[in-house]
């Protein structure tokens, strides 16, 4: 059992940049494969950025590809999603997940663990 924390959300002009942390709690992310989904109101959770594992492969939502990229840090212990060329349309709560198995899934219930998220606004 792993729990995620995120940080980082905010307000951010479109157009702006804001970087998301996502720690595990003393727990090293290696074996687990890791991601990003967000959630608006109405809506039903996207898959933004995920890293497999094994392999370390990256998949990316079409409608973030070239603006958002997704990375671990040195130790495995976090997780991070640096969001670049912000629109109002990323507007929304964007959650830290985390899982044993292998592959990236857009389904969100793949994913045993999840962080509580945390809102952007990218608004003028």
């Amino acid at each position: 059992q792993i729990q995620l924390v995120e940080s980082g959300g905010g307000l951010v002009q479109p157009g702006g940049s804001l970087g998301l942390s996502c720690g595990a709690s003393g727990v090293s992310l290696d074996l687990y494969t890791v991601g990003w989904f967000r959630q608006t109101p109405g809506k039903e959770r996207e898959l933004v950025a995920c890293i497999s594992n094994p392999g370390g492969s990256h998949t990316y939502a079409d409608s973030v590809k070239g603006r958002f990229t997704i990375s671990l840090d040195n130790a495995k212990i976090a997780t991070y999603l640096q969001m670049n060329s912000l629109k109002p349309e990323d507007t929304a709560v964007y959650f830290c997940v985390a899982d044993r198995g292998s592959f990236c899934s857009r389904y969100d219930s793949y994913f045993h663990f999840w962080g509580r998220g945390t809102q952007v606004t990218v608004s003028s």
